[in-house]
């Protein structure tokens, strides 16, 4: 009876929720530095594409990633909860963390060593975060601090968004506001007249496709780095236009 209850508790402790939801969080050890003024109004634009931070929903909690995180685009718009390693400076805010959403790209410098300047070179994993974010977690005059991080769920109000740019046989794609994962990995697109089209990526979140789909109801559907698939049904109108962003009522759960 002793062996039973003792079997019961384990299985209770070892497959709850909370607990597996904390061996799945693999927390990994990185740098981090910050950039863009007190109001984080140098963070805009940026290499995913998002453009004006505060219009796309992202706010001011947002970082560029190093060669070793970016992956060509890969992880925009993932969500990373960043701590500064208290055990390793006296720089830390203690008992703090930051989540973050990538957003940009940190370039290596390779005129300066990995450790004295060239923090984005590879194989470092470093953020280099809006100063608003960084100041969360560690002390301005810092400059640099060791910090730990892991891979968090993006939280986003309503659907996912679609922008579209391009031309004729040449529309782009500026997909944002993915819950979830938050990062994209493969997108399609439908007209009201064709069959799905996978769409490839073209830089950052910007996804391409050149087929003609002028005077077309447009769907989408989206795969997050996660695996998850999201489909969005007649986002936009048969009269949609070039420069316009549609928005789904759609997203990830979280």
């Amino acid at each position: 009876m002793e062996k039973k209850l003792l079997v019961v508790l384990f299985l209770s402790l070892c497959c709850s929720p909370r607990l597996r939801g904390e061996a799945a969080q693999q927390w990994t050890s990185a740098t981090a530095t910050f950039y863009g003024g007190s109001d984080a109004s140098g963070t805009m634009g940026g290499s995913c594409g998002y453009g004006n931070m505060y219009s796309a929903g992202y706010g001011t909690n947002t970082t560029a990633l190093s060669s070793a995180l970016y992956g060509d685009g890969a992880s925009c718009g993932a969500c990373y909860l960043v701590t500064c390693d208290a055990s390793a400076t006296r720089w830390c805010k203690n008992g703090t963390s930051v989540t973050v959403t990538a957003t940009n790209y940190c370039p290596p410098n390779y005129s300066e060593s990995g450790d004295a300047g060239g923090w984005c070179n590879p194989p470092r994993r470093h953020f280099d975060m809006s100063q608003p974010a960084w100041e969360a977690i560690a002390v301005y005059s810092a400059g640099i601090v060791p910090v730990r991080y892991a891979r968090t769920p993006c939280r986003r109000g309503g659907g996912i968004r679609f922008g579209i740019a391009g031309h004729d046989y040449y529309e782009l794609v500026l997909v944002t506001n993915v819950a979830g994962s938050g990062a994209v990995a493969a997108a399609w697109v439908k007209g009201s007249g064709t069959e799905w089209l996978s769409m490839s990526r073209s830089w950052g979140e910007n996804w391409q496709s050149n087929a003609y789909l002028t005077g077309q109801a447009l769907s989408f559907r989206v795969q997050a780095d996660d695996g998850g698939v999201v489909t969005a049904y007649d986002v936009a109108p048969a009269n949609w236009q070039f420069g316009s962003t549609y928005q789904s009522d759609v997203n990830f759960s979280y």
